[in-house]
């Protein structure tokens, strides 16, 4: 079994969070699960108002660079990880949009992605462990710390991307990766019409290309990045390996189209693009229709150079930013998400946005919310834990 449940060996920051849960459930006083503070507009407003913040809980518990493995606290900055692996020439290939100081466990408890998770995968597919706190204030370990103990049930995969609704995770088993020996970044002007992005996606998804991101962004966003200048979208290739690979890869990007270096820092650029305030929406449908998502993203923009839209090309995934100091840019995002023929999942809107976006699953009324209901009246059943972050009733 992957689940083991005990008091022994838990540290001070993990037996404060148990003590606070406890309270919280005695008094029947739902809590807000913070970790570095930095998108706390993001998801459904929690209808807890008492923080309960893991931004102490910091530091580097084991690390072994041998079986590229590391266990971190959750309140951990992404920075750090990055600083002490670097060192070993590893890093952990996760990426997610914000600055480099969100930490740890707030990026695996909303299974936050990055443009790497074209080549390395989501935080399900990198957290082989962990150590959480349950709603009732249940101490419980998951996974392991080597990469060969799949065994058992997976609570891990259940807690990733449950924003703190199940447990508040404490602690994090991550894999890890060698440092690419040669990595080299390229910009292809693209032409956004639906029928030569289209043309030109189905090529690069038939090349023996093996990029670790490939993300399209929107010309205001490519004027940001020092791509271009405003006309025209561009689509960023990041390239990573061994010398010989790289070089056979940016020959066949030349047959392809005419690429021209990328700006150094672009993809930390790209990853701390978001405005302060803002309404962010993520369109998504098979990569095989990623031109007509690249539409219906950008027909939702509309003409502001406030607007920023970027898309993983290979995960069929377009992000949709808008300022909200910009008037009626958040309504405009709602309608035009309305209208789109795919899934939408909204990350960020002004409070009085959400109920417009309630669905059917959500409230509980279909098999999905059903099951949802269920698992979480078992991992918290005083429902203490960020009520209402994933817009349930």
């Amino acid at each position: 079994m992957t689940l083991s449940t005990s008091s022994a060996h838990i540290s001070p920051s993990t037996a404060a969070v148990e003590d606070a849960i406890r309270a919280a459930a005695d008094r029947r006083e739902p809590l807000r699960i913070e970790g570095a503070g930095n998108w706390l507009d993001a998801g459904w407003p929690v209808t807890g108002t008492t923080p309960l913040s893991l931004a102490d809980a910091t530091g580097i518990v084991e690390y072994t660079p041998g079986d590229l493995t590391l266990t971190a606290r959750a309140g951990t900055p992404l920075d750090e990880i990055a600083r002490v692996t670097a060192a070993e020439r590893q890093w952990l290939a996760l990426d997610p949009f914000g600055p480099p100081t969100s930490t740890l466990g707030a990026t695996i408890a909303t299974a936050s992605v990055g443009p790497l998770a074209h080549a390395f995968g989501t935080p399900r597919d990198n957290v082989l462990g962990l150590e959480a706190v349950t709603g009732d204030a249940e101490v419980v370990r998951t996974g392991g710390r080597v990469v060969k103990n799949v065994a058992g049930f997976d609570l891990t995969r259940l807690f990733t991307g449950s924003w703190g609704t199940l447990a508040v995770i404490t602690e994090a088993t991550v894999r890890l990766r060698a440092l690419p020996e040669v990595e080299e970044s390229w910009a292809l002007i693209v032409d956004e019409s639906p029928e030569e992005l289209d043309a030109l996606l189905t090529r690069l998804r038939f090349a023996p290309l093996e990029p670790l991101a490939l993300e399209l962004v929107s010309p205001s966003l490519a004027s940001h990045l020092g791509v271009e200048s405003g006309r025209v979208a561009a689509l960023l290739v990041r390239l990573g390996g061994n010398e010989g690979s790289v070089r056979s890869q940016r020959e066949l990007l030349r047959t392809l189209s005419r690429p021209v270096a990328a700006p150094h820092g672009v993809w930390h650029a790209l990853r701390e693009c978001e405005p302060e305030r803002a309404a962010v929406a993520r369109f998504s449908a098979p990569p095989s229709r990623m031109a007509h998502t690249w539409s219906a993203a950008r027909n939702a923009s509309g003409a502001s150079t406030q607007t920023f839209v970027h898309a993983s090309v290979g995960r069929g995934i377009a992000r949709c930013i808008l300022s909200v100091a910009e008037s009626g840019a958040a309504e405009r995002l709602v309608d035009a998400a309305a209208r789109f023929d795919g899934t939408v999942i909204f990350e960020r809107l002004p409070a009085d946005l959400w109920p417009r976006t309630r669905s059917e699953s959500a409230t509980g009324e279909s098999g999905t919310g059903r099951l949802a209901r269920g698992i979480r009246s078992r991992f918290d059943p005083m429902n203490v834990l960020n009520p209402g972050i994933l817009g349930e009733l």
